[in-house]
């Protein structure tokens, strides 16, 4: 499932000690299909986890290329492109952006100075480099 000897491994060792902490059933039966499906799962979630990793690093990378941007041309078009992105959210987002990516704070500062939680600023910041994405595809 995951393509690769190692993170299969470390899967698997970490069902089994899952298995071991939770003192599975002794029936030969229900423990392997308790393996089967704990196995299936952490591998479901390592192969989404990396998803997602994968795709906040290339909204990461999106976004420093447009904030650092010193072609004249270049900056036209992110401009449009951050235009396009900023309709499809809340003035919020677009003010938290701002503290965050520009002035530099951190996802503490950034939320105290919007009143929000620290969790909900990183959820709009996931949102914004998402929407960037898709809009990247397109």
């Amino acid at each position: 499932m995951l393509g690769d000897a190692d993170a299969a491994a470390d899967a698997a060792q970490e069902v089994f000690v899952k298995i071991l902490e939770q003192q599975a059933p002794t029936n030969a039966e229900h423990l392997t299909r308790l393996l089967w499906r704990m196995a299936t799962n952490r591998c479901l979630n390592v192969i989404y986890n990396h998803a997602n990793q994968t795709r906040a690093l290339d909204g990461e990378a999106l976004l420093e290329r447009i904030v650092s941007s010193d072609d004249v041309e270049e900056r036209y078009m992110n401009r449009g492109v951050l235009r396009k992105l900023f309709d499809k959210h809340p003035e919020s987002s677009r003010i938290i952006a701002v503290l965050h990516f520009l002035d530099g704070m951190t996802l503490k500062e950034t939320a105290r100075e919007v009143k929000m939680s620290v969790s909900g600023v990183r959820k709009r910041l996931r949102a914004l480099r998402e929407t960037l994405v898709e809009l990247e595809d397109v």
